[in-house]
């Protein structure tokens, strides 16, 4: 007997593959639906099929470049040229790939929406909120990346791969003969697969890079950098300037078309602040918080106090002074392994 209908994101990698596996293995009626989010997803479009022919479920093929480009790249494109550092996986999580899952899901009259994602989804005991939950591989953990997803979301989404380590998932994978067990994980933005950022940024916006000054600390112009859009917060190499001594990216001015430069010792601060915040265990905060917090996805949680300000920002202040955080870039707050919000450092 079925437990019920459950639309996958499959797309063509060996996470996905293998929680589209497990899923049919379970007991499910699964349905594998590719999101072509870019030109250059067609391919694993072709993957994600042949997958969907082994292991014996229905599969989906849509594209979704248009809303892509209108809500992910447009913003990446648009926060780079503001000299902030966006992560666009986090909003296309919320804003395309569960939207697209949720609307097939509405359209055939399935129950759930399940994806490869390293994480699990749970009530959080203190406010009986739905939460992501760090993955049992804290290596492979992916909440940081799931933090803007809304209740509505996760009331119906399923993360089979939550108990799993990457080893054992290849392992699985090899196991049931699924063709794509041993392709390699990718590492880099998916529409932009030779990771140069600031090419695509002058292709996508037809604004070709404009030099401007580089400053000192105090404002004075010590050289001149190649755009705004080929540097990001806490940059030393590729700055083209010798300096005689180490330099970091500070701060850039994209108003001024000015990078501010200095130590690395200058780049650390106790306070973080952030907005546009995405509640998740919790639905507000009252008073001072204690929790661990991340300001980018490959930094190691630190404890720190949550402050809720007059503008419905957020004020952490940390226990130990953080290096590099960088407007745009997302910050996610945790208690323990439950995902308290995400907001958008300001």
């Amino acid at each position: 007997m079925s437990k019920g209908s459950v639309v996958i994101g499959l797309s063509g990698g060996v996470d996905s593959s293998t929680a589209a596996y497990l899923l049919k293995k379970d007991g499910y009626d699964v349905t594998g639906v590719t999101v072509i989010n870019h030109d250059g997803g067609f391919e694993a479009a072709d993957d994600a099929a042949a997958v969907a022919g082994q292991i014996g479920i229905k599969h989906m093929v849509l594209d979704y470049r248009k809303e892509f480009s209108a809500k992910i790249k447009d913003m990446f494109v648009s926060e780079y040229l503001s000299g902030r550092t966006p992560n666009p996986c986090v909003m296309c999580n919320r804003d395309v790939k569960w939207g697209a899952l949720m609307g097939v899901c509405n359209e055939i009259g399935a129950q759930y929406i399940a994806t490869g994602h390293y994480a699990g989804v749970v009530k959080y005991p203190p406010t009986g909120r739905l939460a992501v939950k760090m993955s049992d591989d804290l290596s492979k953990d992916q909440t940081y990346v799931l933090s803007f997803l809304t209740q509505e979301q996760l009331k119906c989404t399923l993360f089979p791969l939550a108990g799993f380590t990457k080893s054992a998932v290849r392992s699985i994978a090899d196991s049931a003969g699924i063709k794509v067990a041993q392709k390699p994980d990718s590492q880099e933005i998916c529409f932009i697969p030779d990771n140069d950022y600031a090419a695509f940024i002058e292709k996508y916006s037809g604004k070709p890079s404009m030099s401007g000054d580089y400053v000192d600390m105090d404002g004075n112009v010590i050289g001149r950098h190649k755009g705004i859009i080929h540097y990001t917060i806490g940059q030393r190499k590729g700055l083209g300037v010798s300096f005689g001594k180490h330099m970091f990216v500070n701060k850039i001015i994209a108003s001024e078309n000015k990078i501010v430069l200095g130590s690395n010792d200058e780049l650390f601060s106790r306070e973080v602040r952030a907005g546009n915040i995405n509640y998740m265990a919790l639905d507000s905060i009252r008073g001072p918080l204690r929790a661990e917090v991340k300001i980018r996805y490959a930094h190691k949680k630190s404890p720190c106090t949550v402050y809720i300000n007059d503008d419905s920002t957020v004020s952490c202040v940390f226990d130990e002074p953080q290096r590099a955080a960088a407007p745009g870039q997302t910050l996610v707050a945790y208690d323990g392994e439950y995902c308290l919000f995400g907001g958008i450092i300001i």
